[in-house]
């Protein structure tokens, strides 16, 4: 259902915990979203278009793509974003919604959707020539590269990493940065925090919807789980764009989180991470209100606006 809403902005009455009190809070979030009450259904996601916004859908060769314009925006930014989902799962009205707060976050004036094929009917490169679809698509219409920035969390962030790897490797314009929000960056199990962070990360960890989509990836199938564009901690990554790189202390991807900085350093990459101490996976999606999304959402504000200036 799409409602028309006001622009978002900061909340005024963030969260802020520490320790305890905040695990407990995140345990509530989470215990309503994957453990509702018996008979209960889940709350329904509303997308609501802000006032004096345009929403359209629209296809690209079979590629179902959404578009929101800004008529108030001060820039002719453009956001391209990669929802997350363990690429088992499509476009949904979260993603929507975090897609109105990154247009926000940006001052763009286009914010542009895929619902790119997901597993298991669709494997690697499936998503990957998608997203390099809706990229083609938005530099034909005269945008400038340098006016686009890559949006992507979780699996949505593996797949910018392995577009701006594409578009290296085809001589093709990168976009002006990226945005890697909790983003999976190898394919394997094998770095520590899969396994010290499996009972602490309780948005991605044991128990959860997706935990087994990541332990066993399915878009993966039976390719090399180290090629470079699934698992881009192991691929050159010299002349890739600027990348924000924001991970939870308690998430299962936290140490790839890491390995991707300092990968991305050596190669001469402008490299920023962050690691939000004891916040679980993707938690500006699935807890906005906690004062460390709100922190987060001020990184990426001041992370554009610095590199596209």
């Amino acid at each position: 259902t799409v409602f028309a809403a006001a622009a978002w902005n900061f909340p005024q009455d963030s969260v802020k915990l520490e320790g305890t009190a905040k695990q407990n809070y995140i345990a509530e979030k989470m215990n309503a979203l994957f453990h509702p009450a018996p008979n209960a259904k889940p709350a329904a996601i509303n997308f609501e278009v802000p006032d004096g916004w345009n929403y359209e859908k629209f296809e690209l060769d079979g590629l179902p793509c959404e578009v929101l314009e800004n008529p108030n925006a001060g820039t002719e930014r453009v956001v391209l974003q990669f929802h997350g989902g363990g690429y088992v799962l499509p476009l949904r009205n979260g993603h929507r919604n975090l897609g109105i707060k990154q247009a926000v976050l940006a001052d763009a004036s286009q914010t542009y959707f895929i619902d790119y094929r997901i597993a298991p009917q669709n494997t690697f490169p499936a998503a990957l020539e998608d997203a390099l679809k809706a990229y083609k698509f938005i530099l034909d219409k005269n945008i400038p590269a340098e006016n686009i920035i890559v949006f992507g969390d979780s699996a949505g962030g593996n797949l910018a990493l392995a577009l701006s790897l594409y578009l290296k490797e085809k001589n093709l314009p990168q976009p002006k940065c990226l945005i890697l929000i909790s983003p999976w960056t190898t394919m394997q199990n094998n770095l520590p925090s899969r396994k010290y962070n499996a009972e602490r990360d309780l948005v991605l960890g044991k128990g959860t919807a997706l935990y087994d989509a990541v332990k066993n990836p399915a878009y993966a199938k039976d390719f090399n789980k180290k090629s470079p564009l699934l698992s881009p901690i192991y691929a050159d990554l010299k002349n890739l764009p600027p990348m924000l790189i924001q991970v939870g202390g308690y998430e299962l991807f936290l140490d790839e989180s890491l390995e991707l900085a300092k990968k991305a350093a050596a190669d001469d990459v402008k490299v920023t991470l962050t690691v939000y101490p004891e916040m679980p996976h993707d938690f500006a999606l699935i807890l906005p209100t906690l004062q460390d999304s709100v922190e987060s959402f001020r990184e990426i504000r001041d992370f554009v606006n610095a590199h596209m200036n």
